[in-house]
């Protein structure tokens, strides 16, 4: 489990934890919020294909699925795009974002959108990471 994880599972974060979530909402309110909400919530309609035949993106808090993903998943999706097998378009309908964020960034991403869910869900898709944790890469 992250610190982050591990901070907000067992009480209050440290300031080194809340300094890392404030960066990622930060990042997240810039590049991921006009998709998926201010607020996580996602998109309407978001589990019903729209009129091109892709799905809208979906929300991140507990009504969501982002918390059935290992960090290495979700670190992958942020990373190199993601175009859900359901759509019927071929296009990426979330872009990559490997060339805009850092590894840091991305990995503070994941941790404000874990801010997001039940104590349940963290624990849950702390399990779906054993063995799928964050990429080590160099900064």
């Amino acid at each position: 489990m992250s610190a982050a994880g591990q901070a907000m599972a067992g009480g209050g974060p440290s300031s080194r934890d809340t300094s890392r979530l404030e960066e990622g909402e930060r990042i997240y309110q810039q590049y991921c919020a006009s998709c998926h909400g201010s607020e996580g919530e996602g998109q309407p309609n978001w589990e019903r294909q729209n009129t091109q035949g892709e799905l809208p993106a979906p929300p991140h808090g507990p009504e969501g699925h982002t918390w059935k993903h290992s960090d290495a998943m979700l670190y992958r999706i942020i990373a190199e795009g993601w175009r859900d097998p359901w759509n019927k378009t071929e296009r990426l309908t979330m872009p990559a974002f490997e060339d805009v964020l850092t590894p840091a960034e991305i990995r503070s991403v994941i941790n404000f959108l874990k801010s997001l869910w039940t104590s349940e869900q963290r624990h849950h898709q702390a399990e779906e990471s054993v063995g799928a944790s964050f990429p080590t890469q160099s900064e």
